[in-house]
């Protein structure tokens, strides 16, 4: 099984999967594809093989069937490995879970758009002022903060959907590594819930190799000109 994701610093969606089949010790082999939106591009030409919509990421069974898209992927996952719970057991709890996940592939615009994920970098003097000046982003923030507030409170933690990690967690690790490296306040039970998955092993394994690239990619650095 091959999971086909972009470069790690910039990547949000390629974490997901990345993030849940590693907690889950589930074992595939990484193909990196560096971003390049040219159009044919080596990046494009190779995603044509398997997936018609020149995204990543993609995950490709043994026989080469390719699912792409982080709900399609993270639903494959469970279907394929269902002694891990990937989703919550209880039925009422995984419905919950789905919910969020799915809350998060469509919402959540300006905080996704004023905030590119980029690992590497600290933006935290940016963050206060996008802040200030953007009511949709202290929104979409103020809207984070109550998710996962109000879904530890109903489970009583330290993860969303209780004791255990799960896809609900691996979805929203890239929203930790925005509002920690963009420095956006969170209400004190958010705040020890990102502190919680940052120091999850495939989380701090997902950075130190976005840490290692040293790449930079001018049309994902709004606010940088550089890596110095």
């Amino acid at each position: 099984m091959k999971l086909v994701i972009g470069n790690k610093n910039y990547s949000s969606w390629s974490m997901r999967p990345w993030v849940l089949l590693k907690a889950f010790g589930i074992p595939f082999e990484e193909v990196k594809l560096r971003f390049d939106f040219t159009p044919g591009s080596s990046f494009y030409r190779a995603l044509a093989e398997i997936n018609p919509t020149g995204q990543v990421p993609v995950l490709v069974a043994d026989d080469g069937f390719a699912v792409w898209d982080t709900l399609a992927i993270t639903e494959a996952i469970a279907e394929r490995f269902p002694a891990h719970a990937i989703w919550p057991v209880d039925a009422k709890q995984r419905a919950c879970a789905r919910s969020l996940c799915a809350e998060m592939h469509a919402g959540f615009g300006k905080l996704r758009g004023l905030c590119p994920m980029n690992i590497e970098a600290d933006l935290s003097h940016i963050g206060p002022d996008l802040l200030a000046k953007d009511e949709g982003l202290r929104k979409n923030l103020q809207r984070l903060d109550a998710l996962w507030s109000d879904a530890l409170a109903a489970s009583g933690g330290p993860f969303l959907f209780g004791a255990a990690f799960s896809a609900a967690d691996a979805y929203f690790a890239p929203m930790v590594m925005r509002v920690s490296r963009y420095g956006l306040p969170l209400s004190p039970a958010a705040a020890a819930y990102s502190h919680l998955i940052q120091a999850q092993p495939a989380v701090a394994a997902w950075v130190a190799d976005a840490m290692e690239e040293k790449d930079f990619l001018d049309f994902d650095e709004p606010y940088r000109k550089s890596r110095d």
